[in-house]
């Protein structure tokens, strides 16, 4: 009798790691036994991370690297693949942002968000490929957002950044499917969630900085991540209000423009007023010694569940259970009609 072949766990990278909603994947993936490279600036919230996968059942290697620099990158996969093994699946998921006006705005606040959002993204799914292509096979999965979709006021250096990442992935796409690759590219449209980024992102406002409601645990948008890697989808949205948002772009765009000149600014304040010296993450990490975690402080304010995500995951048995009731349906009133 044959033994049975034992699969060998997958080996995952994840960029921007060490919090938030990377560091909420991380132990999702952890959960299933995976082999990660962890890649984040932070040292402390590195660490912190590799230690949760480890006592998940997961093992981690930490690889401080901050994904602007795209030699940098490259050098973490190779030496991700050289101690954990061929990478399966890479989740891009590092992001920078500042909240201000535009005309307060600087070049280099412009540069640095676009270096990190947008390029960091590039970086990271070009080293991906080099890797896949030749074994024709992997999942790139693009942490996106309803802001890839709708610009708000007040963060347009990420809003833009995150428009840049749609029309790279919808480029990329078209020439794996030309190139008949089995190498498949995912992003997930994710909505305002309760992360630590809202704690140390470079902010111009008087007040505190706040995601803009309904918001939603880290925990979502890692299942949907996770789930992503298993199950091709060629994007996913994540959240009723992301659904609302890039609808309505495509329906009412002005209408939206004006919602958002009236109520975009105080949504995204919270009560308390902004210390003008608060350290912030743009060009250096605040976490090299200390732990963020995955959550942020608005942890009584966010749901940990997304009816529309489930019912994005199970939208065959959802459709088929439909039509089953619609034939029945039929059925009846045929009968009721004899």
């Amino acid at each position: 009798m044959r033994a049975r072949k034992i699969p060998r766990p997958r080996t995952i990278v994840i960029t921007g790691a060490s919090a938030g909603v990377g560091r909420a994947a991380a132990l999702e993936f952890a959960r299933e036994g995976a082999r990660i490279g962890l890649i984040a600036r932070g040292r402390a919230g590195l660490d912190a991370a590799k230690s949760e996968v480890e006592q998940l059942g997961g093992s981690a290697l930490v690889v401080p690297v901050d994904v602007a620099d795209a030699e940098a990158v490259e050098s973490a996969a190779e030496q991700i693949e050289q101690q954990l093994g061929p990478i399966d699946v890479w989740v891009n998921n590092a992001m920078a942002s500042v909240f201000s006006p535009v005309k307060e705005m600087t070049a280099a606040e412009f540069k640095r968000v676009t270096e990190v959002t947008y390029l960091g993204c590039v970086y990271g799914t070009l080293a991906a490929l080099r890797r896949m292509l030749s074994r024709n096979r992997g999942a790139i999965i693009q942490v996106g957002s309803a802001l890839a979709y709708r610009g708000i006021p007040l963060q347009s250096a990420y809003c833009a950044a995150k428009h840049a990442v749609q029309g790279f992935v919808d480029s990329l796409r078209c020439e794996l499917l030309h190139d008949r690759s089995f190498v498949r590219v995912t992003m997930i449209q994710m909505p305002a969630l309760n992360t630590p980024q809202f704690g140390w992102v470079k902010s111009r406002l008087s007040r505190k900085v706040r995601p803009m409601p309904p918001i939603f645990q880290p925990e979502v948008a890692a299942r949907a991540i996770v789930w992503a890697s298993h199950n091709p989808r060629r994007e996913m949205f994540v959240g009723m209000p992301t659904v609302e948002a890039i609808i309505g772009d495509r329906l009412a765009p002005n209408l939206l423009d004006h919602y958002l000149a009236r109520n975009g600014y105080e949504s995204q304040q919270d009560a308390g007023a902004e210390s003008e010296d608060r350290p912030n993450n743009l060009f250096e990490p605040v976490d090299m010694q200390r732990d963020h975690g995955a959550h942020g402080d608005f942890d009584r304010q966010a749901s940990g569940w997304s009816m529309q995500l489930w019912a994005s995951q199970n939208r065959v048995w959802l459709f088929g259970g439909a039509m089953a009731l619609a034939a029945l349906a039929l059925i009846g009133a045929f009968s009721r009609n004899k």
